[in-house]
């Protein structure tokens, strides 16, 4: 006699598993994941390289592109009963609105910020590996997948309460609308509200910015689910309560009182083994090394030179005295991309017509030119200098005259021993915010 083993019937799955690995949930997660990652990568040179450009541009995407997708995701995943026109059917279920609503809307909601983690770790991994100094910022990270999340709950409720085929994709434009509108017109005190409002690069927000701005979210998202799906509704005014709190102290401190600069952006490292001494932001202090070789052919030639500014600096504001300010680093994208400066030469140019501009005139002397642009031409010429010499060449009489006594005033420079020319620029520099020419030293 054969003995057959009774197999146990296998337990049917879980709800909450079924809707996490079928159906639409993992398909808005790959929705919010490939926008995302197509509108940084559309971007990547104004922003790879440098942490707080990362987290400026994510914040930016998750709230003006995120937010409506998770919006419109969530509303067309809770309007699935009506179109299935099961909604009687589940009203007769031992579950009640509430857990049911949450159930619906759990699995989206994690996929939707599973998308958004994806990413961040893929534009953090794209910074990291060129990162000119800093740190990444994942308290603006954990903020904005709190209210990604929020967007994807609210959906599900704004879906069971329109049964409108077009509503949620008229409720991703509406959103959209609604969040350019908050952040980019003009509206400081509003503007505060809206999750797509960030600081610059130098700023960071102050340490109850995130917390005001995930109950503001929350609070709103969970009003809306329990004045729609609980026992008893009145408890939707709690939650609505604390989004209230937060939204008037958010607005009330307006803009300018949710940001400060950073301690970091504040502070910069220093090469004083040059004159002038280079200084860069914290911020980007890997580039030191970069910045140091690109003005070494014009520190080499000052050296020995009075009359210098002490260091370029590079902090928020105006230079300080005896200062003058490094050529611009930020915003990413122009001068330095992916941490490479992008052109040297045309750098170095940049820190030497800091030295020797005389912007504080209101018109330069046509007699100071020959002088100056010696000057310029033996420290740090500009990439240009062959072209607009060849246009002053082929230009007038006047423009082959200037051509003419410029050449001559580079050759006396050139032609002067180490000890003459470096007393000469000495006394030049003493003398570069003159405007008149008897005030300067000639050639």
């Amino acid at each position: 006699m054969t003995l057959v083993a009774e197999r146990k019937p296998r337990s049917a799955p879980h709800p909450l598993r079924t809707e996490a690995v079928r159906g639409f949930a993992p398909w808005a997660g790959a929705a919010v994941l490939l926008t995302l990652a197509v509108a940084m990568a559309t971007t990547s040179t104004q922003w790879q390289g440098g942490w707080a450009e990362t987290r400026e541009r994510l914040h930016a995407a998750a709230g003006l592109l995120g937010v409506p997708l998770a919006l419109a995701a969530g509303c067309r995943h809770g309007g699935r009963e009506r179109r299935r026109r099961t909604g009687e059917l589940m009203a007769t279920a031992a579950r009640g609105p509430l857990p049911r609503l949450l159930a619906s809307a759990l699995p989206l909601t994690l996929w939707v910020v599973a998308g958004y983690a994806a990413a961040v770790v893929l534009a953090w991994l794209a910074t990291w590996y060129c990162a000119t100094g800093d740190g990444p910022y994942p308290v603006a990270v954990l903020t904005d997948a709190v209210v990604l999340a929020c967007a994807a709950v609210a959906g599900q409720v704004a879906g069971r309460l329109v049964a409108w085929r077009l509503a949620a994709p008229l409720l991703a434009v509406g959103a959209y609308a609604v969040l350019g509108f908050l952040s980019y017109g003009g509206h400081d005190g509003l503007a505060a509200l809206s999750p797509v409002v960030d600081g610059t690069t130098v700023s960071v927000p102050v340490w109850w910015q995130p917390v005001a701005m995930t109950v503001w979210a929350a609070g709103l998202s969970a009003a809306a689910v329990l004045a729609y799906a609980a026992r008893r509704r009145a408890v939707a005014l709690l939650p609505l309560a604390a989004a209230t709190a937060a939204g008037v102290l958010l607005v009330q401190t307006g803009h300018d009182g949710l940001w400060h600069t950073g301690a970091l952006a504040r502070r910069q490292v220093c090469d004083t083994s040059t004159t002038p001494q280079i200084c860069v932001n914290a911020r980007y202090e890997e580039l030191l090394p970069q910045v140091g070789d690109a003005l070494s052919e014009l520190t080499g030639r000052l050296e020995g030179v009075r009359n210098l500014p002490v260091r370029y600096e590079d902090l928020p504001g105006r230079p300080g005295r005896d200062e003058v300010e490094l050529p611009m680093i930020a915003p990413i994208g122009w001068t330095v991309v992916r941490g490479e400066l992008t052109d040297p030469r045309e750098y170095a140019w940049a820190a030497g017509m800091t030295l020797y501009g005389r912007g504080e005139c209101d018109e330069v002397d046509p007699r100071l030119d020959p002088v100056d642009d010696a000057v310029q031409h033996y420290l740090a010429p500009s990439p240009l200098e062959k072209d607009f010499d060849e246009q002053l060449a082929h230009g007038s009489a006047a423009d082959q005259a200037r051509l003419k006594a410029r050449l001559a005033a580079r050759a006396r420079l050139e032609a002067m021993g180490a000890q003459e020319r470096r007393a000469w620029l000495s006394e030049y520099f003493a003398t570069t915010d003159e405007c008149r020419p008897s005030e300067v030293p000639t050639l």
